[in-house]
Protein backbone atom coordinates (compact mmCIF):
# COMPACT_ATOMS: atom_id res chain seq x y z
CA UNK A 1 0.00 0.00 0.00
CA UNK A 2 2.62 2.61 1.05
CA UNK A 3 4.83 1.57 -2.53
CA UNK A 4 2.06 2.26 -4.33
CA UNK A 5 1.56 5.39 -2.94
CA UNK A 6 4.76 6.66 -3.36
CA UNK A 7 4.57 4.93 -7.08
CA UNK A 8 1.37 7.31 -7.60
CA UNK A 9 3.07 10.78 -5.46
CA UNK A 10 6.23 9.99 -7.76
CA UNK A 11 5.36 8.71 -11.09
CA UNK A 12 2.16 9.57 -11.35
CA UNK A 13 0.92 13.39 -9.62
CA UNK A 14 4.58 14.51 -10.70
CA UNK A 15 5.58 12.63 -13.69
CA UNK A 16 8.85 11.51 -12.84
CA UNK A 17 10.77 8.43 -14.29
CA UNK A 18 11.01 5.75 -12.30
CA UNK A 19 14.65 5.25 -13.74
CA UNK A 20 15.68 8.76 -12.71
CA UNK A 21 17.45 9.75 -9.48
CA UNK A 22 14.80 12.52 -8.28
CA UNK A 23 12.01 9.83 -9.41
CA UNK A 24 13.35 7.02 -7.12
CA UNK A 25 14.24 9.87 -4.08
CA UNK A 26 10.98 10.94 -4.22
CA UNK A 27 9.07 7.35 -4.46
CA UNK A 28 11.18 6.60 -1.27
CA UNK A 29 10.14 9.74 0.90
CA UNK A 30 6.66 9.21 0.12
CA UNK A 31 6.45 5.70 0.54
CA UNK A 32 8.49 5.93 4.28
CA UNK A 33 6.76 9.25 5.30
CA UNK A 34 3.44 7.39 5.46
CA UNK A 35 4.39 4.22 6.89
CA UNK A 36 6.84 5.09 9.27
CA UNK A 37 4.17 8.34 10.35
CA UNK A 38 1.31 5.71 10.44
CA UNK A 39 3.28 2.93 12.65
CA UNK A 40 4.11 5.76 14.96
CA UNK A 41 1.30 7.42 15.77
CA UNK A 42 -0.39 3.72 16.19
CA UNK A 43 2.45 2.63 18.52
CA UNK A 44 2.59 5.50 20.85
CA UNK A 45 -0.71 5.21 21.22
CA UNK A 46 -0.89 1.84 22.11
CA UNK A 47 1.76 2.63 24.08
CA UNK A 48 0.61 5.34 25.79
CA UNK A 49 -2.17 3.18 27.04
CA UNK A 50 0.37 1.29 29.19
CA UNK A 51 1.91 4.18 30.25
CA UNK A 52 -0.96 5.87 31.94
CA UNK A 53 0.15 2.43 34.53
CA UNK A 54 3.67 3.15 34.83
CA UNK A 55 5.61 6.47 36.17
CA UNK A 56 9.01 7.09 36.69
CA UNK A 57 8.65 7.11 40.95
CA UNK A 58 7.32 2.94 40.33
CA UNK A 59 9.87 2.69 38.09
CA UNK A 60 11.94 3.67 40.42
CA UNK A 61 10.83 1.85 43.41
CA UNK A 62 10.61 -1.59 41.07
CA UNK A 63 14.44 -1.05 40.86
CA UNK A 64 15.69 0.13 44.36
CA UNK A 65 17.30 -2.90 46.81
CA UNK A 66 17.68 -5.34 44.25
CA UNK A 67 20.94 -6.99 44.30
CA UNK A 68 23.52 -5.42 41.08
CA UNK A 69 23.08 -8.27 38.34
CA UNK A 70 19.08 -7.94 38.85
CA UNK A 71 19.31 -4.27 39.28
CA UNK A 72 21.09 -4.17 35.76
CA UNK A 73 18.77 -6.80 34.51
CA UNK A 74 15.89 -4.34 35.54
CA UNK A 75 16.77 -1.37 34.30
CA UNK A 76 17.93 -2.74 31.07
CA UNK A 77 14.69 -4.03 30.07
CA UNK A 78 12.49 -0.98 31.62
CA UNK A 79 15.24 1.05 28.97
CA UNK A 80 14.10 -0.87 26.51
CA UNK A 81 10.33 -1.54 27.05
CA UNK A 82 9.50 2.11 28.64
CA UNK A 83 8.82 5.22 26.13
CA UNK A 84 10.93 7.63 28.36
CA UNK A 85 12.60 10.18 26.39
CA UNK A 86 15.98 11.36 26.94
CA UNK A 87 14.12 14.57 28.69
CA UNK A 88 12.52 12.20 31.37
CA UNK A 89 15.50 10.40 31.66
CA UNK A 90 17.18 13.20 33.09
CA UNK A 91 15.16 13.49 36.13
CA UNK A 92 14.96 9.31 36.52
CA UNK A 93 18.62 9.36 36.59
CA UNK A 94 18.66 11.63 39.88
CA UNK A 95 15.99 9.43 41.26
CA UNK A 96 17.98 6.40 40.48
CA UNK A 97 21.06 8.36 42.19
CA UNK A 98 19.21 9.16 45.30
CA UNK A 99 17.77 5.87 45.82
CA UNK A 100 21.31 4.30 46.16
CA UNK A 101 21.68 2.25 42.98
CA UNK A 102 24.52 2.10 41.49
CA UNK A 103 25.57 4.64 39.04
CA UNK A 104 26.80 1.79 36.61
CA UNK A 105 22.98 0.34 36.33
CA UNK A 106 21.63 3.96 35.84
CA UNK A 107 24.16 3.79 33.19
CA UNK A 108 23.22 1.08 31.39
CA UNK A 109 19.41 2.29 31.72
CA UNK A 110 20.76 5.57 29.98
CA UNK A 111 22.47 3.38 27.43
CA UNK A 112 19.25 1.40 26.67
CA UNK A 113 16.37 3.95 27.04
CA UNK A 114 17.68 6.47 23.70
CA UNK A 115 19.09 3.66 21.88
CA UNK A 116 16.10 0.71 22.04
CA UNK A 117 12.25 1.54 22.59
CA UNK A 118 9.09 -0.18 21.30
CA UNK A 119 8.53 2.65 18.48
CA UNK A 120 11.67 2.13 17.16
CA UNK A 121 11.70 -1.64 17.33
CA UNK A 122 7.95 -2.14 15.77
CA UNK A 123 9.07 0.20 12.91
CA UNK A 124 12.20 -1.98 11.94
CA UNK A 125 10.36 -4.50 11.86
CA UNK A 126 7.64 -3.38 9.32
CA UNK A 127 10.93 -1.39 7.50
CA UNK A 128 13.76 -3.78 7.37
CA UNK A 129 12.14 -6.75 8.51
CA UNK A 130 12.07 -8.77 12.12
CA UNK A 131 15.84 -10.34 11.75
CA UNK A 132 17.62 -7.29 11.56
CA UNK A 133 15.12 -5.62 14.36
CA UNK A 134 16.28 -8.51 16.48
CA UNK A 135 19.66 -7.75 15.64
CA UNK A 136 19.54 -4.53 16.50
CA UNK A 137 17.77 -4.98 19.93
CA UNK A 138 19.73 -7.63 20.94
CA UNK A 139 23.22 -5.34 20.52
CA UNK A 140 21.45 -2.50 22.05
CA UNK A 141 20.88 -4.95 25.35
CA UNK A 142 24.39 -6.14 25.44
CA UNK A 143 25.84 -2.69 24.55
CA UNK A 144 23.47 -1.45 27.56
CA UNK A 145 24.78 -4.01 30.00
CA UNK A 146 28.44 -4.00 29.49
CA UNK A 147 28.81 -0.44 28.94
CA UNK A 148 27.11 0.00 32.39
CA UNK A 149 29.46 -2.24 33.91
CA UNK A 150 32.82 -0.42 32.16
CA UNK A 151 31.48 3.18 33.28
CA UNK A 152 30.91 1.06 36.99
CA UNK A 153 34.78 0.04 36.95
CA UNK A 154 35.77 3.86 36.88
CA UNK A 155 33.79 4.61 39.87
CA UNK A 156 31.32 7.45 38.13
CA UNK A 157 30.04 8.73 41.25
CA UNK A 158 32.51 11.33 41.83
CA UNK A 159 31.80 13.03 38.70
CA UNK A 160 27.97 13.15 39.45
CA UNK A 161 26.97 17.25 39.40
CA UNK A 162 26.76 18.28 43.31
CA UNK A 163 22.96 19.52 43.25
CA UNK A 164 22.38 15.60 42.14
CA UNK A 165 23.29 14.60 45.27
CA UNK A 166 21.06 17.62 47.27
CA UNK A 167 17.98 17.09 45.51
CA UNK A 168 15.29 15.77 48.13
CA UNK A 169 13.86 12.71 46.95
CA UNK A 170 10.04 13.41 45.44
CA UNK A 171 11.32 16.42 43.79
CA UNK A 172 11.01 15.09 40.56
CA UNK A 173 7.97 13.24 40.97
CA UNK A 174 5.29 13.66 37.56
CA UNK A 175 2.13 13.67 38.60
CA UNK A 176 0.17 10.30 38.46
CA UNK A 177 -2.34 10.03 35.13
CA UNK A 178 -6.15 9.05 35.09
CA UNK A 179 -5.70 5.53 34.99
CA UNK A 180 -9.57 5.44 34.21
CA UNK A 181 -10.13 3.86 30.40
CA UNK A 182 -10.97 7.80 29.21
CA UNK A 183 -8.11 8.44 31.29
CA UNK A 184 -5.73 6.93 29.33
CA UNK A 185 -7.43 7.61 25.98
CA UNK A 186 -7.06 11.24 26.76
CA UNK A 187 -3.20 10.23 28.11
CA UNK A 188 -2.29 8.52 24.85
CA UNK A 189 -3.72 10.99 22.61
CA UNK A 190 -1.48 13.14 24.56
CA UNK A 191 1.65 10.99 24.27
CA UNK A 192 0.84 11.32 20.27
CA UNK A 193 0.59 14.59 20.38
CA UNK A 194 3.72 15.40 22.49
CA UNK A 195 6.12 13.25 20.75
CA UNK A 196 4.96 13.04 16.74
CA UNK A 197 5.06 17.06 17.98
CA UNK A 198 8.69 16.91 19.20
CA UNK A 199 10.13 14.62 16.51
CA UNK A 200 8.09 14.72 13.54
CA UNK A 201 10.83 17.01 11.64
CA UNK A 202 13.84 14.97 12.71
CA UNK A 203 11.83 12.13 11.47
CA UNK A 204 11.33 14.10 8.33
CA UNK A 205 14.96 14.93 8.12
CA UNK A 206 16.01 11.21 8.34
CA UNK A 207 13.15 9.97 5.85
CA UNK A 208 14.76 12.74 3.90
CA UNK A 209 18.06 12.04 3.81
CA UNK A 210 17.83 8.39 3.42
CA UNK A 211 15.56 9.65 0.14
CA UNK A 212 18.97 11.43 -0.89
CA UNK A 213 20.88 8.61 -0.19
CA UNK A 214 19.00 6.45 -2.18
CA UNK A 215 18.13 8.17 -5.03
CA UNK A 216 21.52 10.11 -5.77
CA UNK A 217 23.97 8.24 -3.62
CA UNK A 218 25.24 5.70 -6.53
CA UNK A 219 25.93 2.18 -5.08
CA UNK A 220 29.03 1.95 -6.61
CA UNK A 221 30.22 4.61 -3.92
CA UNK A 222 28.33 3.47 -0.94
CA UNK A 223 30.13 0.17 -1.21
CA UNK A 224 33.52 1.55 -1.70
CA UNK A 225 33.42 3.88 1.12
CA UNK A 226 31.60 2.13 3.67
CA UNK A 227 29.96 -1.84 2.11
CA UNK A 228 33.71 -3.03 1.85
CA UNK A 229 35.74 -5.12 4.41
CA UNK A 230 37.99 -1.88 5.21
CA UNK A 231 38.43 -2.49 9.36
CA UNK A 232 37.75 1.34 9.34
CA UNK A 233 34.31 1.44 7.66
CA UNK A 234 32.69 0.70 10.85
CA UNK A 235 34.19 3.12 13.01
CA UNK A 236 33.86 5.51 10.71
CA UNK A 237 30.00 5.20 10.37
CA UNK A 238 30.41 5.84 14.16
CA UNK A 239 32.22 8.82 13.91
CA UNK A 240 29.26 9.92 11.30
CA UNK A 241 26.60 9.20 13.40
CA UNK A 242 27.71 11.68 16.42
CA UNK A 243 27.14 15.19 14.62
CA UNK A 244 23.79 13.89 13.37
CA UNK A 245 20.61 14.55 15.11
CA UNK A 246 17.56 11.59 15.22
CA UNK A 247 16.58 9.54 17.72
CA UNK A 248 16.31 5.20 17.00
CA UNK A 249 12.92 6.05 14.92
CA UNK A 250 14.21 8.48 12.65
CA UNK A 251 17.47 6.83 11.83
CA UNK A 252 15.56 3.79 10.52
CA UNK A 253 14.85 5.09 6.94
CA UNK A 254 18.66 6.05 6.46
CA UNK A 255 19.72 2.65 7.60
CA UNK A 256 17.02 1.87 5.41
CA UNK A 257 18.83 3.30 2.24
CA UNK A 258 22.00 2.17 3.11
CA UNK A 259 21.41 -1.66 2.78
CA UNK A 260 20.04 -1.22 -0.37
CA UNK A 261 23.13 0.52 -1.16
CA UNK A 262 25.16 -2.48 -0.02
CA UNK A 263 26.11 -1.53 3.17
CA UNK A 264 27.01 -4.45 5.71
CA UNK A 265 24.23 -5.22 8.28
CA UNK A 266 27.25 -4.47 11.11
CA UNK A 267 28.57 -0.92 10.33
CA UNK A 268 24.95 -0.35 9.37
CA UNK A 269 23.70 -1.12 12.90
CA UNK A 270 27.08 0.51 14.33
CA UNK A 271 25.78 3.89 12.65
CA UNK A 272 22.02 3.75 13.88
CA UNK A 273 22.99 2.96 17.36
CA UNK A 274 25.97 6.05 17.07
CA UNK A 275 23.15 8.41 16.24
CA UNK A 276 20.48 7.23 18.63
CA UNK A 277 23.20 6.93 21.53
CA UNK A 278 26.36 8.94 20.60
CA UNK A 279 24.88 11.89 19.44
CA UNK A 280 25.89 15.71 20.62
CA UNK A 281 22.19 16.49 21.79
CA UNK A 282 21.88 13.41 24.17
CA UNK A 283 25.36 14.33 25.46
CA UNK A 284 24.82 17.87 25.81
CA UNK A 285 21.68 16.81 28.41
CA UNK A 286 23.78 14.23 30.23
CA UNK A 287 26.32 17.27 30.93
CA UNK A 288 23.33 18.52 33.17
CA UNK A 289 23.81 15.86 35.47
CA UNK A 290 27.25 14.72 35.12
CA UNK A 291 30.95 16.50 34.49
CA UNK A 292 33.09 16.11 31.34
CA UNK A 293 35.26 13.51 32.29
CA UNK A 294 32.02 10.88 33.15
CA UNK A 295 30.68 12.40 29.90
CA UNK A 296 34.19 11.61 27.92
CA UNK A 297 34.26 8.12 29.13
CA UNK A 298 30.62 7.60 28.66
CA UNK A 299 31.27 8.64 24.98
CA UNK A 300 34.31 6.53 24.47
CA UNK A 301 32.85 3.62 26.08
CA UNK A 302 29.83 3.96 23.70
CA UNK A 303 32.09 4.44 21.02
CA UNK A 304 34.02 1.35 21.45
CA UNK A 305 31.26 -0.78 21.87
CA UNK A 306 29.47 -0.04 18.68
CA UNK A 307 32.36 -0.63 16.72
CA UNK A 308 32.92 -3.70 18.45
CA UNK A 309 29.10 -4.98 17.35
CA UNK A 310 29.52 -3.99 14.05
CA UNK A 311 32.56 -6.03 13.69
CA UNK A 312 31.51 -8.49 15.15
CA UNK A 313 28.19 -8.85 13.16
CA UNK A 314 30.32 -8.27 9.84
CA UNK A 315 32.20 -10.61 10.36
CA UNK A 316 29.38 -13.00 10.94
CA UNK A 317 27.39 -11.66 8.36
Amino acid sequence: MFEQLGDLVAFGLLGLEPTSRSGAAVQFFVMDVAKIFVLLVLVIYVMGLLRAMLSPERVRAFVRGRPDWQARGMAVTLGAVTPFCSCSSVPLFIGFVEAGIPLGVTFSFLIASPMINEVAAVILVGVLGWKLASLYVLAGLLVAWFGGLAMQAFRPERWVEDYVWKIRMGETAMAEPDTSLRGRHRYALGEVREIVGRIWRWVLLGIGVGALFHGFVPAAWVTEHLGGDDWFSVPAAVLLGIPLYANATGVIPVAEAMLTKGVAIGTTLALMMSVAALSLPELLILRKVIRWPALALFATVLAVAFTLVGWGFNLIA
